[in-house]
């Protein structure tokens, strides 16, 4: 055989084997797209459809809310120049209660330990920490009492006094015969009224987020009076109701509804009382604990910016299913940025704002001195920054 020949042998030979992988390589291309393409599609609306979790529309008049206020003065670097207060000591310093006659302040943290922090106010290293006493749940609002005692809203056990030689005893637990889910926010009027919140009576702590998916009005806000032993619902199908803040006139109660970024205001006494209005609304995040300062001044914690995707979420049920499934099969990526405080003044008006990006899930503001504490439902400590030398400016 000439080499032409042979050539010409290997050419036809490697034209049909190449023309044999080409038929194969088509004849397997609707059966790949099929697998990477399709076949997710289809399995993703099959989980949507038998999914059971029902979230439902928010009120319109809800949704019919303009965009972030405007806020005269801004620190969006809260990070910088602030210091960790306990840290390392404070699992999820949820809420903060100062003393001024003490100097200490009380906080709840996730290991069920109320701890008192003995603040040092040039150097935050050299704050003492003390573990003081275990409720045996898990304490989120707290609120130093009228007679040495500190009143804690325990999300497993309710309300609860814890005296001034650490013992514990409930005060209440339930409200017309539903026992409370998420015992969240609260303060104490100067007549003794204890006014708190039940941010759920249908989710616990540990399941927030469904509420927040769902989009039902599971929330209450009551009152609890010692010398009675009644306890009151105030105001009832509210968006889980956070933090309490008693009026220093004591004419009127606020609490915030966090998914809303509002907070209402209860009225105590007066023409007006037994009736709710909106005392600050449109707020540049969703709120959580609420503190009268003693300056003229509400300090609002925020826990995180109002996204762009909570946006939608919140508008379109279908988007927070999908998010709920996301949450049960997969994990919720991190939506939450920008946390920090926002300070009002007596009318609600907004004075100032501080933030930072990376900052989220902060839940209490409380103004101590020249420095603004923050605590927090994720971050082991207490951070704290001197306003006075990282003000907010215009």
């Amino acid at each position: 055989m000439s080499k032409s020949t042979a050539y010409q042998a290997s050419d036809s030979s490697s034209t049909q084997t190449s023309g044999h992988r080409g038929t194969a390589g088509l004849s397997l291309w609707p059966f790949t797209f099929l697998v990477t393409l399709v076949l997710p599609v289809v399995l993703a609306v099959v989980v949507y459809q038998l999914d059971t979790f029902d979230p439902a529309a928010y009120p319109p008049h809800e949704l019919a809310q303009k965009d972030s206020m405007a806020v005269p003065r801004i620190n969006s670097h809260l990070l910088k120049g602030s210091e960790k207060v306990g840290a390392g000591k404070l699992l999820a310093p949820e809420d903060l209660a100062y003393d001024p006659k003490s100097g200490v302040i009380y906080t709840g943290c996730t290991d069920g330990w109320l701890k008192r922090v003995t603040v040092n106010q040039s150097s935050a290293f050299d704050s003492v920490v003390e573990d003081w006493v275990n409720t045996g749940g898990r304490p989120l609002g707290v609120v130093c009492g009228l007679h040495g005692e500190v009143i804690v809203a325990d999300v497993d056990k309710g309300l609860l006094k814890v005296t001034s030689d650490g013992t514990v005893e409930l005060l209440t637990d339930e409200a017309e015969g539903v026992k409370f889910k998420l015992t969240d926010g609260v303060d104490i009027a100067q007549n003794g009224v204890i006014y708190f919140t039940d941010a759920s009576y249908k989710y616990s702590f540990w399941e927030y987020i469904w509420d927040f998916l769902e989009g039902r009005p599971y929330g209450r806000f009551m009152s609890y009076d010692p010398s009675t032993k009644e306890t009151k619902v105030l105001a009832r199908d509210l968006y889980f109701p956070n933090g309490v803040a008693v009026s220093p006139d004591q004419q009127f109660v606020i609490f915030c509804e966090t998914p809303l970024r509002k907070c209402k205001r209860y009225y105590i006494k007066g023409e007006n009382k037994g009736t709710v209005d909106i005392f600050v609304e449109n707020m540049p995040g969703m709120p959580d604990n609420i503190r009268y300062g003693g300056d003229g001044q509400y300090w609002i914690a925020i826990a995180s910016e109002f996204t762009y995707p909570w946006r939608l979420a919140q508008r379109y049920p279908f988007i927070r299913k999908i998010m709920a499934i996301i949450e049960k099969y997969v994990g919720r990526p991190n939506m939450e940025k920008n946390g920090g405080a926002l300070a009002v003044d007596l009318e609600g008006k907004p004075i100032s704002h501080y933030y930072d990006q990376d900052l989220s899930l902060i839940s209490a503001a409380v103004p101590i001195g020249d420095h603004l504490y923050l605590g927090s439902v994720h971050e082991p400590y207490i951070l704290r920054l001197n306003i006075k030398q990282n003000p907010a400016s215009q």
